[in-house]
């Protein structure tokens, strides 16, 4: 009888060793599948959009990435600071990654990078960390200018580097 209860413990045991086992095993997949994707989403923003760009609008000429979206500075955020939009915020008012240059027009002196929390460098001009909103969906469109949420004022950006009221 005392020979069956080490078999069944030292049984159990081996299977909650394999399960452990197995859970690791899909954790460390799962991290590192999801690691290169987040590599390939940054890569590329940063490729398909690095080149910051002018365009005229009705708030004057404002700010865009390469790609003719429209690019806005959050009040809430201090000039030469860190970004203070995270979670709901982030996702809402997606970060500009990457490396930026200049386009016609563009202040190559005004361009930057804050880093974030996670490490990543988010896109500056002339010290406001840059954002996109999730609903500006065509080049050109600018659909979220002066509006209140998460705590400060989102507002495009002229090329002198100034938020529009």
């Amino acid at each position: 009888m005392n020979s069956n209860v080490l078999r069944g413990s030292a049984a159990r045991f081996l299977v909650l060793s394999v399960l452990a086992f197995v859970a690791l095993v899909a954790s460390l997949i799962s991290s590192s599948t999801e690691a290169r994707a987040g590599e390939r989403r940054t890569d590329g923003a940063a490729q398909t959009s690095t080149t910051l760009t002018l365009r005229s609008t009705r708030y004057g000429v404002i700010l865009f990435d390469g790609r003719g979206r429209a690019l806005y500075g959050f009040t809430r955020d201090r000039r030469g600071g860190p970004s203070q939009c995270y979670g709901a915020c982030a996702t809402a008012w997606p970060v500009y990654f990457g490396q930026a240059r200049a386009g016609k027009g563009v202040k190559q002196s005004l361009i930057g990078t804050t880093r974030r929390r996670d490490g990543r460098r988010q896109v500056t001009y002339n010290g406001w960390p840059l954002y996109y909103y999730v609903r500006d969906r065509s080049p050109g469109q600018v659909t979220c200018q002066n509006v209140d949420e998460f705590g400060g004022l989102w507002l495009v950006v002229r090329p002198s580097g100034q938020l529009v009221r």
